[in-house]
């Protein structure tokens, strides 16, 4: 919104610097920041009011858990949902049809894990909305969100991208209405299924977040992605701003979500920050890099995956507990090395994901 401003830099110079993304990016990062701070802890005390209990802990879970974490009011996705997109509104160019994409995504996943979350909390259980109604849900917004990528973008919008192969992109067709969806539906499963020890899914996201950034940025720039040979996106570049946006609020929901937590993330937070994950990386043709920068959330769906394929087929199980970090809660590990070590690992990948663009 604020590019605008931009027109009458010829009045006043220093308005000239509304025109470029990395100086909006970092507007929409301090503007989240300072949202989430300033917002926080009324949007907290409001859920504690409403949820009275909390967020229902696992009975069958880590047993310090049940000591230190109940009664700790859950959605807190929706401090770090509203800043970015208070924020992004303000400082993203909103002619990029990406952004409005992105946006789509996110807070229609963010509608589905309030939902889920506000059954479980009135219920107080974990059955909240069904497995398969969510997915199908889920479904039915990324292929939306997909259609729409087809009709804003460029003949290799249907296109594979393969990291090691300079300017060869797997034409998919129309299955990329069924791939697309699936890279958006298995990020935000993954995250959704990584958030659970105080702040162990947030750290990881703004990590991501800021590789996507300036993966997006040189991306949406001609120069820049001819230089690296990665697919050129016009208008993708915006998604930094989305990216920077995304950073902001989730340092301000961690001060509030760091141990002990004062709020957890919720479905309605881990769904939405996921698939707007996946579809940034969709929109800007880098989703197999996003299994790599995203490789922690890869690790804890398939620690889920292998641990339900494993019991059913044998009755034994794998892992002492899943998701993983639940493992190495059993196996003696605190829960602040579990996060802290992940974090660790989150970073070493953003890092190898980076590499890539020198890979071509």
């Amino acid at each position: 919104m604020l590019t605008w401003l931009a027109q009458y830099s010829h009045h006043f110079g220093p308005l000239n610097l509304f025109r470029y993304i990395t100086f909006r990016t970092g507007g929409a990062t301090a503007t989240a920041l300072f949202f989430v701070f300033f917002f926080g802890p009324r949007i907290i005390a409001a859920l504690r009011i409403k949820q009275g209990k909390g967020q229902p802990i696992r009975d069958d879970g880590p047993k310090s858990h049940l000591l230190t974490k109940k009664g700790t009011p859950t959605m807190g996705g929706l401090m770090i949902l509203s800043g970015l997109i208070v924020s992004t509104l303000l400082w993203a160019n909103l002619a990029s049809r990406y952004v409005w994409i992105v946006l789509l995504v996110m807070v229609g996943f963010g509608l589905i894990g309030f939902y889920d979350d506000y059954l479980k909390v009135t219920k107080q259980s974990h059955g909240g909305l069904s497995g398969r109604t969510r997915l199908v849900l889920e479904a039915i917004i990324a292929v939306i969100a997909c259609y729409a990528m087809m009709r804003v973008g460029t003949s290799d919008t249907t296109g594979l991208a393969l990291p090691a192969i300079k300017g060869y992109v797997a034409d998919l067709g129309l299955l990329f209405l069924l791939f697309g969806p699936f890279v958006i539906i298995g990020a935000s499963n993954a995250v959704n299924l990584t958030d659970g020890l105080d702040g162990l899914a947030i750290v990881p996201v703004m990590i991501a977040a800021g590789t996507f950034g300036i993966i997006a940025y040189l991306a949406g720039n001609a120069i820049f992605s001819a230089y690296l040979g990665i697919n050129f996106v016009p208008g993708a570049g915006e998604l930094a701003v989305v990216c920077g946006a995304l950073i902001g609020a989730g340092l301000g929901f961690l001060w509030f979500n760091a141990p002990p937590a004062q709020i957890f993330m919720g479905d309605t937070g881990s769904l939405a920050l996921g698939g707007l994950l996946g579809t940034i990386a969709v929109a800007i043709k880098h989703e197999i890099v996003l299994a790599i920068v995203g490789g922690l959330f890869v690790v804890e769906a398939l620690s889920v995956i292998v641990q339900v394929i494993s019991f059913r087929l044998t009755g034994r199980r794998i892992f002492r507990m899943a998701p993983i970090h639940h493992h190495f809660e059993q196996l003696g590990w605190s829960e602040a090395q579990v996060v802290v070590r992940f974090w660790i690992i989150a970073f070493v990948l953003a890092l190898v994901g980076l590499s890539t663009l020198k890979l071509r």
